[in-house]
């Protein structure tokens, strides 16, 4: 699909009907949704409100289980990750706005498992992009698109929700 038709209103569409493919398809429980601050936070609020979830709303921050803090230092917005107590057991559908390198979802997964070992984890993302560098990948996506290694995709938000690609400026000589 070109950049240019990136809606943010049918990618929500698409991922919800994905999402709710995984829990008939994999029998989920009353799962738990979680999102991760703060993209992955703006798109499970709009999935929980959609999925009509009974659960509280989970947030994760994965600031302090981030394994690139020598390239782009520490991040001085931590924010509070709200889980209940214990996750052992439950199934949980885990969302994040963008998909790239599978790092961020590997540091969330370790947070998750600090609070207990989940029956089974649904990794729901609004774009898949390329460039995975861990054996990782989601369940459900709204979209999956290929970008040059140099551009980066920004989800603006939280009202309105807005996609941004961005590529780096080029500088005339």
């Amino acid at each position: 699909m070109p950049i240019a038709t990136l809606n943010i209103d049918i990618l929500l569409d698409t991922l919800e009907a994905a999402i709710r493919r995984q829990i008939s398809e994999r029998k989920l429980n009353n799962p738990l949704l979680i999102g991760i601050h703060s993209g992955g936070a703006w798109i499970a609020r709009h999935m929980h409100q959609r999925l009509g979830m009974n659960e509280p709303l989970g947030m994760l921050d994965i600031t302090f289980y981030r394994d690139d803090f020598s390239q782009i230092g520490m991040h001085p917005k931590v924010k509070t990750s709200q889980l209940p107590p214990h996750l052992e057991g439950r199934d949980i559908i885990l969302i994040d706005d963008v998909f790239y390198t599978g790092r961020t979802i590997r540091a969330a997964l370790n947070e998750i498992f600090d609070y207990g070992r989940p029956s089974q984890v649904v990794l729901a993302v609004l774009i898949e992009r390329n460039g995975r560098q861990i054996p990782l990948q989601p369940d459900c996506h709204g979209i999956r698109i290929d970008l040059a290694g140099d551009q980066r995709i920004k989800l603006t938000g939280p009202d309105p929700l807005g996609i941004e690609i961005q590529s780096p400026q080029v500088v005339a000589a």
